[in-house]
């Protein structure tokens, strides 16, 4: 079983930045890849950016071009730089992980964070 830890999130005012951190615990050599998919109230959960360990990364068209998902592969930390933010983007950010190398990289696996609020006041 793989444990996510999710953080940085908070209040802040449109255009300005944040970045959250994911920290894997458990079984952290079977990760594949990890990634942060957000979700507000009355919305479905999407897919924000998702990272595997080569780097290979993919981003939704929303937040392309603003967002930066990095990882750290010896400390199993993945990161999400938010700039440019947007009252829009406000929502619960959750991270995510997978331990299976066959699933496309954007679709989520089974471990879950228990998510960090991102609020962006316009």
């Amino acid at each position: 079983q793989v444990t996510l830890e999710d953080s940085g999130g908070g209040l802040v005012q449109a255009g300005e930045s944040l970045r959250l951190s994911c920290t894997a615990s458990g079984r952290t050599f079977s990760i594949a890849a990890m990634g942060w998919y957000r979700q507000a109230p009355g919305k479905q959960r999407e897919l924000v950016a998702a990272i595997n360990r080569r780097g290979e990364t993919v981003y939704a068209d929303s937040v392309q071009g603003r967002f930066t998902i990095s990882i750290d592969n010896s400390k199993n930390i993945v990161y999400l730089q938010m700039n440019s933010l947007k009252p829009e983007d406000t929502a619960d950010y959750i991270c995510n992980t997978d331990t299976n190398p066959l699933r496309p990289l954007g679709v989520s696996g089974p471990y879950w964070g228990r998510g960090t609020q991102v609020t962006v006041s316009s």
